[in-house]
């Protein structure tokens, strides 16, 4: 066990199996936190892989939906790895960075990514492709006051713009901070070399205390990214293209060619979506995957579902079109437990929002 682990262990967490805390003893602590200070996650499980060379960009590029061909130091973006068929492979975070571009994979699958990019560099490209997943650690903070944690830790931080990052030197060593997509007020990530994760860990607990950041888990976070409408694990599988998965804005139509491009292509000049993620309520717990219905048929599937400390039920489901309108009334799962669709998830096409608006006015 590494002393990252022990570390975590000593502050009372329990840790799963890849050493990730769950929790910290008090999960409503932890999820009120989120809301009404801040809270310092381990995302070490996400994968870190750096590509360098004069084709490092261009590489990504030509293989995932969003254009970051011409990313300026500093800058970042979210990008899909799909096949042929538009079926998502990987969802990855990219900054540019002095080295090359670092990519953030989603948790447990920067092995998988990193030999996929691999697998993928043509004979003459300027690419090479490091995992640096193992030799270094990363931690997320959310929260109100996570910037104000994150400015204790490094001032200069807070001049980031959305999605920015910056390679910064603290007594750590050299950190990689960026921000990221909100899923409970600002969202940081701070990746430092594994041998100081320790030390950095302990810092931001101690200089923050005035902010109410605590060390929370994995289980909070599942929470908080389940409430917000982010996708991840079943929304992000080859069962579902980036369009029904609410990956709108993860997309550039206007970008050269890449694997997949023709069938998101067609669906956003026609303006046709059979299905998209939803938010929605349920009246008790059903685990995800379950079917969903309305009006007795088959509509969708419900994809991920927490109940929350606070004795709420969180849920997410894609479902046809018809079905996703903000009210509408479904069952999940065979015990046909009722349910109403809250609101879209992620980020929707705008000709799929237009027919929701239509729809409600009828």
């Amino acid at each position: 066990m590494t002393a990252l682990a022990q570390y975590h262990i000593s502050l009372g967490a329990r840790l799963a199996p890849d050493h990730i805390p769950l929790h910290y003893g008090d999960q409503r602590a932890e999820y009120a936190a989120a809301s009404e200070g801040a809270i310092l996650l381990d995302r070490s499980h996400e994968g870190r892989i750096l590509l360098e060379g004069a084709d490092s960009f261009e590489l990504v590029n030509r293989m995932s939906t969003n254009d970051v061909s011409q990313l300026a130091l500093g800058e970042g973006k979210p990008t899909v790895f799909i096949n042929a068929n538009a079926r998502i492979l990987f969802r990855a975070g990219c900054y540019s960075l002095s080295r090359g571009l670092l990519l953030i994979s989603e948790a447990g699958q920067g092995e998988a990514l990193a030999n996929y990019l691999r697998r993928n560099i043509f004979f003459g490209d300027e690419a090479t492709v490091i995992d640096i997943s193992a030799a270094t650690a990363q931690f997320a903070l959310h929260g109100a006051n996570a910037g104000r944690a994150m400015e204790k830790l490094a001032p200069e931080a807070n001049q980031l713009p959305p999605l920015g990052c910056a390679e910064i030197e603290a007594d750590e060593g050299t950190m990689i901070v960026a921000r990221r997509k909100s899923i409970c007020g600002d969202h940081w990530l701070v990746i430092v070399k594994r041998d100081a994760a320790l030390d950095l860990h302990r810092r931001l607990l101690g200089i923050s205390l005035e902010s109410g950041l605590i060390p929370a888990g994995s289980l909070t976070y599942n929470c908080l990214r389940i409430r917000s409408g982010r996708p991840a694990g079943l929304e992000l599988s080859s069962d579902y293209i980036p369009l029904e998965a609410g990956l709108w804005d993860e997309i550039s139509f206007s970008k050269g060619c890449y694997t997949g491009q023709e069938i998101i292509a067609r669906m956003e000049s026609r303006g046709r979506l059979a299905k998209t993620l939803v938010k929605v309520s349920l009246s008790s717990m059903v685990m995800a995957p379950a079917p969903v219905y309305a009006r007795n048929k088959a509509v969708g599937r419900l994809t991920s579902s927490v109940a929350a400390p606070d004795g709420q039920i969180h849920a997410l489901a894609v479902v046809k079109i018809d079905s996703a309108r903000a009210g509408t009334d479904l069952t999940v799962g065979p015990d046909e437990v009722s349910a109403a669709v809250l609101d879209f998830a992620g980020a929707q096409p705008p000709f799929v929002q237009a027919k929701a608006s239509a729809a409600g006015g009828r």
